[in-house]
C-alpha cells in the first residue's frame, strides 16, 4: 500500500476475502488502521460455544453446511486440479460449479436465470460477468487450488505448534441475515477481542457485497467512521 501512496488504509473482505482480511489483521502491517469482515473465519476453525439460543442457531446453520453445502469446499481444499480440468475446458461448467455455492446463494443466483425477481445485484448480467471474468483469464483452476494452498499451509503451522498471533487492531463485523451461519456477537468477540463494531444488518447474503452493494457500503462507512 505505501508503494501505491497510501500510508493509512483499512481491508474489508467476506468469503475467501475474509481469510485474506482476517490474515492481514494478524499481521498488522504499518498503516493497517483496521479491518471489517462480514464472515467469521475464526468460527470455521472449531466447535464454538452453543450456550445462548442464538449459537445454537448459528451452530446449526453451520452443521447444516458441513452436510449439504459443503462439497466445492472439500474438492477444491483436497483435489482441485480434478474440478480444475473442466473448470477450463468448459464454460457450462465453470458456471455450474460457481453456482453450487451456499444454499442461499444457490437459490439467489438461479433464481435470476428461472425468471424469478433478482436479489438486488445478483442479475443474470452480473452473473455472466462474473463467470466471463473467470473464463476469459482461465484463473477457475487457481481459484480452485487457492483452497487446498491455504489448507496445507494451515496444516503445517498446526504440525509445527505454531498458532496465528491474535488480532489486536479494531475490528468491525457484519451479520447478513443470509450468510451461510449468522454469527452471534459472543462467537465474533471471542475470535476478535478487539471488535469495536458489530450490527445485524437488515438484508443481504454471504455475496452480501455484491447482492446489497449499497447497504453494503453504509455498513463498512460505520464500522470505519471512527478510524478517520
Amino acid at each position: 500500500m505505501h508503494r501505491l501512496g497510501y500510508t493509512r488504509y483499512v481491508a474489508q473482505g467476506g468469503d475467501q476475502g475474509a481469510s485474506v482480511t482476517d490474515a492481514m489483521g494478524r499481521q498488522a502491517p504499518d498503516g493497517l488502521l483496521g479491518i471489517h469482515t462480514n464472515l467469521l473465519v475464526t468460527a470455521l476453525a472449531g466447535p464454538q460455544p452453543a450456550e445462548t439460543e442464538e449459537e445454537r442457531a448459528a451452530a446449526e446453520q453451520l452443521a447444516t453446511f458441513r452436510q449439504s453445502g459443503f462439497g466445492y469446499f472439500l474438492e477444491q481444499a483436497t483435489r482441485p486440479q480434478t474440478i480444475g480440468y473442466a473448470l477450463l475446458d468448459s464454460p457450462v461448467a465453470l458456471a455450474a460449479w460457481m453456482l453450487d455455492h451456499d444454499t442461499d446463494a444457490y437459490y439467489k443466483i438461479s433464481r435470476a436465470f428461472t425468471g424469478g425477481q433478482p436479489s438486488g445485484g445478483l442479475t443474470r448480467d452480473h452473473v455472466l460477468d462474473n463467470i466471463t471474468m473467470y473464463w476469459l483469464t482461465g484463473t477457475g483452476a487457481s481459484a480452485a487450488r487457492s483452497y487446498w494452498e491455504a489448507g496445507r499451509a494451515q496444516a503445517l503451522a498446526a504440525a509445527a505448534g505454531q498458532s496465528p498471533p491474535q488480532v489486536k487492531i479494531p475490528v468491525g463485523f457484519t451479520v447478513f441475515p443470509g450468510e451461510i451461519f449468522r454469527a452471534p456477537r459472543s462467537w465474533v468477540e471471542k475470535g476478535y477481542p478487539s471488535l469495536s463494531y458489530f450490527h445485524e444488518a437488515a438484508r443481504g447474503g454471504h455475496f452480501a457485497a455484491w447482492e446489497e452493494p449499497e447497504l453494503f457500503s453504509e455498513e463498512i462507512r460505520a464500522a470505519f467512521r471512527p478510524l478517520r
